[in-house]
């Protein structure tokens, strides 16, 4: 049995009461027989930078570019808003979308039959919504040059963030797109601002030339970011995949999260190209919530979205979509039994912590495999 390389960074706030529940359902596949894990882990944000300065080392860099995934937790908080902004907790997180080249941002959006009646919305608008947003992760305003504040003569000062992008960029994220759509409900669905920004009128154009050379089979529609967002809370169940820039992904996801009950539901991957010898791709994945520093330490968080991150890696990095889609399962039935951490919970539910949670997955997926 091949033996996989993961390396858990569980970095800050609640970050690491929910990466011990995804060392538990690891137990679960080692027990099995299903999968050997080599299991390391450092730091990263905040717990880095208390030891080493900065917000990841350069040694956690070199554990990440050879493992056969990355497991983060969660980075940031209020202990560290004063740390200079080259050393800010998100630095670690952006050190390592860039230097290990993960520019598909996928996040899938699946309301949960149980958690139909925790969503922001009606029920009927959002039971069986099973979206993706790809986001394109390593371009864009967030990496963009310049990108600075300057003192102005007069007193004043001015902020400039850089929103760049070039074709390669675009064609690569729009791939990725159409070949999750064709594995899916075959529609993609392009947003920028195209009106207003020319990077979004190239965009626009990139993303229709990419489609009609190779992937006029998948249906293509453009819409606005901004009209997208307000469609996603309208009628969300009329999108497939959504592929969109780094700034409008970023937003336009979290939209997506309170369709679902919560943000803590919310896992999401990060890949990198595929490797023309290996056919193997670096890879990140993370649940889209943060830190959490409220309630860090209290046992209370959710951990579903950490576990269905490591789902997720069993999906696109270790070859295992079967082993993916029983830890799903076990996760759905956990909800059906009633089982609510505080942020999905509802009147006659059975409210549980982190921990209880975590347990409740690793004894349904065990019991799922056993079937």
């Amino acid at each position: 049995m091949a033996t996989h390389k993961l390396l858990l960074l569980p970095g800050d706030g609640i970050g690491p009461e929910v990466m011990a529940e995804v060392r538990r359902v690891l137990a679960v596949i080692e027990r099995k027989g299903l999968i050997a894990f080599e299991i390391d882990e450092d730091l990263v944000g905040g717990s880095a930078y208390d030891v080493h300065g900065k917000a990841i080392s350069d040694e956690a860099v070199a554990k990440a570019h050879a493992a056969d995934a990355v497991l983060l937790g969660a980075v940031g908080g209020p202990k560290w808003d004063g740390v200079a902004y080259e050393h800010r907790p998100e630095a670690g997180l952006l050190r390592l979308r860039k230097d290990l080249e993960l520019f598909a941002n996928l996040r899938p959006a699946i309301c949960y039959p149980a958690l139909a009646d925790a969503s922001a919305l009606k029920r009927e608008l959002v039971d069986g919504l099973d979206l993706m947003i790809v986001r394109e992760l390593t371009g864009g305003v967030y990496f963009g040059e310049p990108k600075e504040i300057t003192d102005l003569p007069n007193g004043q000062k001015r902020a400039v963030d850089t929103q760049v992008y070039e074709t390669y960029e675009i064609e690569r994220i729009a791939e990725v797109a159409f070949e999750l759509a064709r594995v899916r409900g075959n529609r993609v669905t392009s947003a920028e601002k195209r009106n207003v920004m020319k990077s979004g009128l190239l965009w626009n154009q990139v993303v229709t030339a990419t489609h009609a050379q190779g992937y006029e089979d998948v249906k293509l529609d453009h819409m606005l970011a901004d009209a997208l967002g307000m469609q996603l809370v309208r009628a969300p169940k009329q999108f497939d995949v959504i592929v969109t820039d780094n700034l409008f992904g970023d937003i336009l996801s979290d939209v997506a999260s309170m369709l679902t009950g919560s943000l803590g539901m919310l896992p999401s991957a990060s890949l990198g190209a595929e490797d023309p010898v290996t056919g193997k791709r670096k890879a990140l994945y993370e649940p889209v919530h943060g830190s959490a520093p409220d309630i860090a330490g209290k046992g209370v968080a959710n951990p579903l979205a950490m576990i269905a991150s490591l789902a997720m890696a069993l999906k696109y990095s270790l070859g295992k979509p079967d082993l993916a889609d029983t830890l799903d399962r076990a996760i759905a039935a956990v909800l059906a039994n009633g089982y609510r951490t505080g942020d999905i919970y509802v009147e006659g539910a059975k409210r549980v912590g982190t921990a209880e949670m975590g347990e409740a997955v690793a004894a349904a997926f065990d019991k799922l495999l056993a079937a």
